[in-house]
């Protein structure tokens, strides 16, 4: 299995819309993680494109690396009765696209990991059926299906699954829920150690943790609760081969905090606090991917104008924490410092300690 040939338990998190890109992803890869490329709102030509990028790249390293791409599970379609009352209130102050439908090409994305596969073929928004698994599996790649909760770790295990990811409510970005609900707003999302334990206490698959996680001693706390290796997204967005853009790069590290809202997209996500998410996420419906077509103007000539107020800046929970370093650089600090907390737990439980077998 891929995770446990890894030289270090760190997986990239693949970020969609910009910051992730075939540089970011064989850096982490030649630094001894696992690199995940977003194929999330890229056509089936692009990302193909894309993966051919990060073969090369990686084929020319001296080190033998691995890589893997991220799919969205499409959702249903919502009828426009749903957000249209949403849509004439930011008609009022903002020009907008117009909202529709789609399902991110993913049945030719899906062919296309089947034709020319690569070493993990990873999920979020969903879970592939067991066909679908069972195609990739017979291509050659794994399959790690993004869960929040018990009940989403049980629907992948029983599509075949080989990994799960568990995302913590720490987490930027957006929520990987595979149904997203109003009414669950009214329910705490579960923390990422909370749901470590839950997981490993229910299921026998391995697990990857991500959410809120910016330094090493968040990686050893995760592995000491049982996950076989952690998930970053955050602590890579300043890094310079990151394809993150002005804005959102500015915001990250600042003292501000995060907030979870639909009003960008339509799916609750975890975003630095902005003048947008305050006036909006009260009022914004669950209607994705027609809202994140809707507003696509509106954050465009947010980042275009320099204007921070009025666009997504995804973040975990620790975004101020996160560094400016180059990939690699981050990956190997990360890497010292997770040894560091994990040898100081080990002594301070047992001061005849002196070191830990993690390399």
């Amino acid at each position: 299995m891929i995770i446990d040939e890894l030289r270090v338990p760190i997986v990239l998190a693949p970020m969609a819309g910009g910051p992730s890109t075939p540089e970011l992803t064989v850096a982490v890869a030649e630094a001894g993680g696992l690199g995940l490329l977003a194929a999330g709102y890229l056509t089936a030509a692009d990302l193909a494109a894309r993966i051919e990028a990060t073969r090369t790249g990686i084929d020319a390293a001296a080190a033998p690396a691995a890589f893997g791409v991220n799919l969205f599970v499409p959702g249903p379609a919502t009828p426009p009765e749903r957000f249209s009352d949403y849509l004439t209130e930011l008609r009022a102050t903002h020009d907008l696209g117009a909202p529709r439908y789609d399902t991110d090409d993913w049945q030719a994305k899906l062919d296309l990991l089947v034709a020319a596969p690569v070493p993990v073929a990873t999920f979020t928004f969903g879970c592939p059926t067991a066909a679908e698994t069972e195609r990739l599996h017979a291509a050659g790649s794994e399959v790690w299906v993004t869960v929040t909760c018990v009940a989403e770790a049980e629907i992948a295990a029983a599509a075949g699954a080989d990994v799960l990811v568990a995302q913590g409510a720490e987490a930027g970005g957006h929520r990987a829920v595979f149904t997203d609900r109003v009414a669950d707003d009214q329910v705490d999302p579960i923390g990422l150690l909370a749901l470590l334990q839950l997981l490993t206490s229910s299921c026998a698959l391995p697990v990857v943790a991500t959410g809120g996680i910016t330094t090493g001693a968040g990686i050893a706390a995760v592995l000491a609760a049982g996950a076989s290796a952690a998930q970053l997204g955050t602590a890579f967005l300043r890094c310079r081969e990151a394809g993150t853009n002005p804005v959102h790069r500015a915001a990250v590290g600042t003292a501000t905090p995060t907030m979870l809202t639909r009003a960008f997209t339509g799916r609750r996500a975890r975003g630095v606090r902005n003048r947008f998410l305050v006036d909006h996420s009260a009022s914004a419906p669950v209607a994705y991917p027609e809202i994140h077509y809707a507003t696509a103007p509106l954050r465009a000539a947010a980042r275009n104008a320099g204007n921070p107020e009025e666009v997504n800046l995804w973040a975990g929970q620790t975004q101020s924490l996160a560094p400016e370093l180059p990939a690699g650089e981050l990956v190997a600090k990360l890497t010292g410092e997770t040894k560091t907390a994990l040898n100081a737990a080990l002594f301070a439980a047992n001061p005849g300690l002196l070191t830990t077998t993690f390399v």
